[in-house]
C-alpha cells in the first residue's frame, strides 16, 4: 500500500512501543508535567508514552488505581520519566481535587491537561435507557468540564498551560447507534471553543482532537471478530486503513508543543479523511451491535 512506510510503529495491547523514531525534537517537552485522564489504557496510554518519550513527566488518572499503577510502571520503564498514578472518577469533583493536590505536591506544577476519559457502547436511540445516556454525558462532557475547571482554579489560571480534549467526529454528519457519544463529544467541541475564548487571556490554549477508527483500542479488541465484515467499510476511508494510537498521540504532542503556540479553540481531526466519506452502513453496524451485545 502506498505510503505505509510512513505509518509509525504501534502495538495493539496496552504496552509500550518496542521501537520509536522521533519526528519532533526529543526534548520538546523537557521538564513539563502532564495530567492525563483515561491514561491507563488505549489512546490515553499511548499519549502518555509519547509525551514521556519527549521528556514530559506525567500523571495518569483512572477510576481503577490498580490499572494506572501497572501502566505507570510500564511507562517509566520504557521512557525513564516519572509517571504518577492516581485514582479519579471525573464525575466526582472531590476525587479530581484530591488528585490535583497530590500532583502539585509531587511535581510542583501542571503544564498540560489531556481529557481522555470516556465511556461508549453501541445502542439504538430507541433502546437507550435514560440513565445510560446520562452516564455517557457525565463521564465525557461533565467529566471534561470538571477536570478543566479544577485545574484552572488550582493552577492554570495563574500559570498558563495547555488543554487537549479528546472528542470524535460522530456529530459531524450523524451516526447510527451513537446518539449518546455523539452528543457528548459535540458538547466538548463547543466547550473547547468557549473556554479557549474565556481563558485565552490567562495564557491557556485549549483545543480538541477527534480520532477516527483506531486499531488497538478496547472497542476494536472487543469487536475484532468482525474484521471481515468491516473490511469493505475501511475502503471508504480515503487513506484506506485504520489509524494507529501513536498517530493520535503525535497529534496531541503537536498541540501541546511550542509548534502550536498560536493554535487555540480548534479541533484537529485525525481520521484519514473518514468523516468526509464514511457512510452509515446499516448491515455492518447491526453486526457490530449484535457482537457487542454478547460481550
Amino acid at each position: 500500500m502506498p505510503g505505509t512506510d510512513n505509518i509509525p510503529e504501534d502495538v495493539d495491547t496496552d504496552d509500550c512501543l518496542l521501537n520509536y523514531s522521533y519526528i519532533f525534537n526529543p526534548d520538546i517537552l523537557k521538564d513539563k508535567v502532564a495530567f492525563i485522564t483515561g491514561g491507563g489504557s488505549g489512546i490515553g496510554f499511548r499519549i502518555a508514552e509519547i509525551l514521556m518519550r519527549h521528556r514530559c513527566q506525567t500523571v495518569i488518572a483512572s477510576r481503577s488505581l490498580e490499572r494506572v499503577q501497572a501502566s505507570a510502571k510500564k511507562l517509566t520503564a520504557a521512557t525513564g520519566q516519572r509517571c504518577f498514578p492516581v485514582s479519579v472518577d471525573v464525575r466526582q469533583p472531590v476525587t479530581i481535587v484530591t488528585a490535583v493536590e497530590e500532583t502539585l505536591r509531587e511535581f510542583g506544577k501542571i503544564d498540560i491537561l489531556v481529557n481522555s476519559a470516556a465511556g461508549n457502547f453501541l445502542c439504538p436511540a430507541s433502546g437507550l435507557s435514560f440513565n445510560a445516556f446520562k452516564t455517557v454525558l457525565e463521564i465525557d462532557t461533565i467529566g471534561t468540564f470538571n477536570t478543566s475547571k479544577i485545574l484552572y482554579q488550582r493552577w492554570l489560571k495563574d500559570h498558563g498551560g495547555v488543554i487537549v480534549n479528546i472528542t470524535a467526529t460522530l456529530s459531524y454528519r450523524g451516526q447510527i447507534l451513537q446518539v449518546h457519544a455523539g452528543s457528548a463529544k459535540a458538547a466538548i467541541d463547543a466547550m473547547t471553543k468557549h473556554l479557549a475564548v474565556e481563558w485565552g487571556p490567562d495564557n491557556i490554549r485549549i483545543n480538541s482532537l477527534a480520532p477516527g477508527p483506531i486499531s488497538g483500542t478496547e472497542g476494536f479488541r472487543k469487536l475484532g471478530g468482525l474484521a471481515t465484515a468491516m473490511a469493505d467499510h475501511y475502503k471508504l476511508i480515503p487513506l484506506q486503513r485504520l489509524g494507529a494510537k501513536t498517530e493520535i498521540a503525535h497529534g496531541v504532542l503537536y498541540l501541546v508543543s511550542p509548534a502550536a503556540s498560536y493554535v487555540t479553540g480548534t479541533c484537529l481531526v485525525i481520521d484519514g479523511g473518514h468523516w468526509l466519506t464514511g457512510a452509515n452502513n446499516m448491515s455492518v453496524m447491526q453486526a457490530l451491535l449484535q457482537k457487542s451485545a454478547k460481550l
